[in-house]
């Protein structure tokens, strides 16, 4: 019984050894963060006003690798020259001082929310214009300390950034914006900045711009040289391409209506004068108000874009069919539609033609007749005898006269309205205007359109 009751009294000793000692494992697992973290940031242990060394301990800069994550890209404003931007923006380097025992790979890594607790590099977005942070629910922000001393900071920002824009390809441009990031206070012989290998600018999926097209995204540096030294720069330059449609819909094809609708007046009567000016009229100030609203979403600058260009043809093209009826009307009522002199002498000679040709049609009629002295009429007889010459020439007039007359010609009869000789043209020089202008005026557009449509498109491709 001895034996038994010991047996089983060092059984539940075991038993509550190795309880206490799990208990104690891992309680002092849990402890342990709060001992490294004041064994490797605790008072006067850690300085961090005091850069890390370089690579493997040297003297050399500090190297500090930088990606980032684009969330979203809000807007992209021509007027301020300026685009929004969130990103989660990430830097990670070595701190030998930071190092640690993990546990046998327990303590994968530590995580601080308080980044004045160690060394951070002075990182400045130079063409900021403004930003903030993000504080809900709680700071988006993080840093954490691996046991062979890399820390990793990464936070989440907004950003209004400004980006120079070209616009003389308006609206059939692309913009190139940039982010740059540079070191504020440590040169190059103190603080690198370097890309991260690999992907160092991520782009979240399904990016959509109302007017434009992320198309594609390059990193470069852009180190910078001042009287107080040289100092580190990254940039991200993000080629955004415009979408052509909404200023087709919205600019081109209604500019092209007007221009069409201008043109109604050529085929309206001269004499409609309410009715031609009121429609002159009524385009020339729509399209004046169009091409206000078009550079009110446009910075003032001095060079041409090519919606001016379109614009400022559509508006000529529109003022050209104002002044044409103004001319239309002018020569309907100066005295210019009354025939000049060469007229009067054209129509003159007509007139002696056409009576020559009746007198000679009643001369032969009377030799066919004739009348003796007691009033009675006898038929000579149309007997052509073979050698006399004024009976031939009496038959072929007679024959001459007695054709069946000619049917019109539909297509001579449509070229008769387009004026043929100067003398048809002064004969009814308001109706030629008009007849002029409904050909001239959507041909000179359309040779406008071969020109401006090829021109753009191909400096276009020229640019990409």
């Amino acid at each position: 019984m001895g034996t038994g009751h010991y047996f089983w009294a060092l059984f539940y000793f075991a038993s509550l050894c190795s309880a206490s000692l799990a208990n104690n494992a891992k309680i002092n697992f849990r402890e342990k963060e709060k001992k490294v973290l004041d064994q490797i940031l605790g008072a006067g242990k850690y300085d961090a006003r005091i850069r890390p060394s370089g690579i493997n301990g040297t003297d050399g800069p500090a190297v500090v690798r930088v990606n980032i994550f684009v969330r979203s890209i809000s807007k992209i404003d021509d007027v301020t020259m300026e685009y929004s931007v969130q990103l989660t923006f990430r830097e990670q380097w070595t701190d030998e001082r930071l190092k640690f025992d993990d546990i046998q790979g327990r303590l994968k890594y530590l995580t601080l929310t308080e980044a004045n607790r160690v060394w951070m590099p002075d990182l400045f977005f130079s063409n900021e214009k403004e930003g903030h942070f993000h504080n809900i629910i709680m700071p988006n922000v993080y840093i954490r300390i691996f046991p062979n001393g890399s820390v990793l900071y990464s936070i989440r920002i907004s950003l209004t950034l400004a980006c120079p824009m070209n616009l003389k390809l308006y609206p059939l441009d692309r913009q190139i914006c940039s982010l740059r990031m540079a070191s504020y206070g440590w040169t190059t012989n103190d603080l690198v900045f370097l890309w991260k290998e690999g992907d160092p600018v991520q782009v979240v999926k399904n990016l959509h711009l109302p007017r434009f097209t992320l198309e594609k995204f390059l990193t470069d540096y852009c180190n910078s040289k001042t009287n107080t030294g040289e100092y580190s720069c990254l940039k991200v330059d993000l080629l955004f391409k415009r979408e052509f449609s909404y200023y087709l819909i919205q600019i081109y094809i209604p500019c092209c209506m007007l221009v069409i609708v201008s043109w109604v007046s050529f085929w309206l009567d001269q004499g409609a004068v309410p009715a031609r000016v009121s429609l002159g009229v009524t385009t020339l100030l729509t399209m004046a108000t169009q091409t206000s609203g078009i550079n009110a979403s446009l910075p003032p600058v001095s060079y041409t874009k090519a919606i001016d260009v379109w614009t400022g043809v559509c508006l000529t093209f529109v003022f050209g069919a104002l002044l044409e009826f103004a001319l239309v009307n002018y020569a309907s009522r100066s005295g210019l539609n009354k025939p000049n002199r060469a007229a009067d002498m054209h129509k003159e000679n007509l007139k002696k033609k056409r009576r020559d040709l009746e007198q000679a049609s009643l001369d032969a009629a009377s030799d066919l007749l004739d009348t003796d002295s007691n009033a009675t009429f006898a038929m000579k007889p149309l007997v052509r005898h073979p050698g006399d010459p004024m009976a031939m020439e009496k038959l072929r007039q007679c024959e001459v006269h007695m054709q069946p007359p000619k049917r019109p010609n539909c297509c001579k009869t449509w070229l008769s309205k387009f004026p043929t000789s100067w003398l048809d043209i002064q004969c009814s020089r308001s109706k030629r205007i008009d007849v002029i202008s409904r050909i001239t005026f959507p041909l000179v557009f359309a040779l406008f359109n071969l020109v401006y449509w090829s021109t753009y498109l191909f400096r276009e491709e020229e640019d990409e």
